[in-house]
């Protein structure tokens, strides 16, 4: 049941800044972050680390958080494997790949609760812990809730209809662009494309000439789709191969 701005649907192509924060604050999502980034804090206060385990405990969440992103996001999101197993390709599909058939749509654009709050827990939680036990692993779970609502809040940035004034976010969005209508297949980061580079999967669309034909389908085609239909049935039968979704009026 969607309450107040989220009793319809959105589209970043459609809305102002300040319409997006608006939007952002009163998500789901993001409240369901702000909230277990209390609980976690509240924990830390009922089970202490010393300063030095906790900030290191936080400064090591900040750090593995983008190699772990650009990991999932490559290999998982962008994987030609789950939607051929058919338990997971409502998963798939509703994780990235209606990001990229629409990639303006803004409830597909946050991340759903059942996968990413797993995700984080899992990649801080016991890094911080091995730091610094129960404190530090509260402190690097809060600091991963912090971290996503920041990825979170840059990722609708990215797909607003906004020329951001900060050369940073102009650089980002430029290259996230990129990622959704030219080659899907580099420039996985969102705010940190520090291992696009280390691993040769970062680039600027002039560096490659030839748009990619998979960049809005992520290689579920229309061909494909008649082999494994169930992406395509979830779908409504739309596969849009050439350009974004088109949305009814």
């Amino acid at each position: 049941m969607r309450l107040g701005f989220w009793r319809r649907s959105h589209h970043l192509d459609k809305l102002t800044l300040r319409e997006l924060v608006i939007a952002y604050v009163q998500y789901p999502a993001i409240i369901a972050y702000a909230l277990l980034t209390f609980v976690a804090v509240a924990l830390y206060v009922q089970h202490p680390a010393r300063a030095l385990p906790t900030l290191v405990s936080m400064a090591a969440a900040v750090f593995i958080y983008p190699l772990v992103w650009y990991l999932l996001h490559r290999w998982v999101l962008h994987s030609r494997w789950m939607f051929k197993v058919a338990p997971l390709a409502a998963t798939w599909k509703r994780i990235h790949y209606d990001h990229h058939q629409d990639p303006n749509h803004l409830e597909v654009l946050f991340g759903s609760l059942y996968t990413t709050l797993p995700t984080i827990v899992i990649a801080t939680a016991p890094l911080g812990y091995a730091i610094g036990g129960i404190g530090g692993a509260s402190a690097a779970v809060a600091a991963g809730l912090v971290t996503t609502c920041f990825y979170e809040f840059c990722h609708c940035i990215q797909h607003l209809a906004y020329k951001p004034k900060s050369r940073w976010l102009a650089d980002i969005k430029r290259r996230h662009m990129a990622h959704h209508f030219h080659d899907e297949t580099g420039n996985f980061g969102i705010t940190n494309f520090t291992w696009d580079k280390l691993f040769g999967t970062f680039y600027e669309r002039p560096d490659r000439s030839r748009k990619s034909p998979t960049v809005f389908n992520l290689g579920y085609t229309s061909e494909v789709a008649k082999r494994w239909p169930r992406v395509a049935e979830l779908s409504g039968g739309i596969v849009a191969d050439t350009h974004p979704r088109q949305r009814q009026r």
